[in-house]
């Protein structure tokens, strides 16, 4: 095989179901000269055998097999060492591409040499009869400090190609089982010079079974996984408004983590109740408390409580108590 314009990362775990449907989709695009990584995380259906079969179809699709499972950002990045095209985007293993997609977000790289990242159009597919559109302010080109920024609160999404000579640069963050890889797309888009989008559309299944749709331990990876991007951040010595704003946001979700440990707290084992709040107080106690806006310290709620871990904790019981005596939790 020539080679490829695009290497496209397909980690899988168990996905049997929907794995036709999204190598079809690959199979299908109009750019031919693609290379296909798929890294199995040892899944115990039959997901191995379709990624066989796939790979005997069609010499475009590579196959690993992992012995052991060990996460999404893992598999990829076991995918992004076998990569050899010159651009590289991710697809997830119960998703599908449009069958321009690829050609799409090619064509937009190759009309406008500087950029380095460009989005896809994403569909949220729940059923046949329901696909949203993500909500994102439209833009003709960003720069990548302001693509970064906007990514920071998810304004913008993460579903996106990049140069390979960037994603090289920054692996998938291993830091969490889950969650971390949002800090990478992060770091791609403060890295490229510009940021575009294309009308290749891209499917994002919501399934009900995913982390992000589940109540349980790994949940609160997502605060493991904000605490690996303040720490990156703080090494590339980005500038205080930027790191203000992670900060302030990193402490909303330290908030909503402990709302959810208190709501849902009964369905969690003991061992499990008593490690998501470790991991919540291992956040607060990482907190710059002088990067918080002064409107929200001073909210009942919000107010960080440096140094007096049960006065927080007695301040977020009540507040949360509170609020579901009023109806609103």
């Amino acid at each position: 095989m020539s080679k490829p314009q695009v290497t496209i990362l397909v980690a899988v775990w168990n996905t049997a179901a929907y794995l036709p449907q999204c190598l079809e989709s690959l199979r299908r695009q109009t750019l031919r000269d693609i290379q296909v990584v798929c890294v199995d995380d040892a899944s115990t259906d039959e997901s191995l055998a379709v990624l066989r079969h796939y790979a005997d179809l069609d010499e475009r699709i590579q196959v690993v097999a992992l012995p052991k499972n060990q996460g999404q950002a893992h598999a990829r990045n076991v995918a992004l060492r076998q990569a050899k095209g010159e651009f590289v985007c991710f697809l997830d293993s119960d998703d599908w591409m449009a069958d321009d997609c690829l050609e799409q977000a090619v064509c937009v790289f190759r009309a406008h040499p500087s950029t380095d990242s460009v989005l896809f159009h994403t569909l949220y597919y729940y059923n046949e009869s329901r696909q949203d559109e993500f909500s994102m302010k439209p833009f003709d080109v960003l720069r990548g400090d302001e693509a970064f920024v906007l990514s920071l609160t998810w304004k913008i999404h993460g579903v996106y190609m990049v140069r390979a000579t960037i994603h090289e640069r920054y692996p998938y963050d291993e830091s969490a089982r889950a969650f971390s890889d949002d800090n990478t797309t992060r770091l791609h888009y403060l890295a490229s010079r510009e940021v575009r989008t294309c009308q290749g559309t891209y499917y994002y299944r919501q399934r009900q079974t995913s982390v992000s749709h589940q109540f349980n331990l790994r949940r609160f990876d997502y605060l493991v996984a904000n605490q690996s991007m303040k720490r990156q951040l703080v090494a590339l010595r980005v500038a205080d408004d930027v790191l203000n704003l992670y900060e302030n946001h990193r402490w909303l979700n330290v908030v909503d983590m402990y709302m959810l440990w208190f709501k849902h707290r009964t369905s969690l084992s003991t061992f499990a109740q008593r490690r998501a709040l470790a991991l919540i107080r291992d956040s607060w106690r990482s907190m710059e408390g002088q990067r918080i806006k002064p409107s929200l310290r001073r909210k009942v709620g919000y107010m960080p409580c440096k140094g007096h871990w049960r006065l927080f904790m007695l301040q977020e019981n009540g507040y949360f108590f509170l609020r579901k005596l009023m109806g609103r939790l």
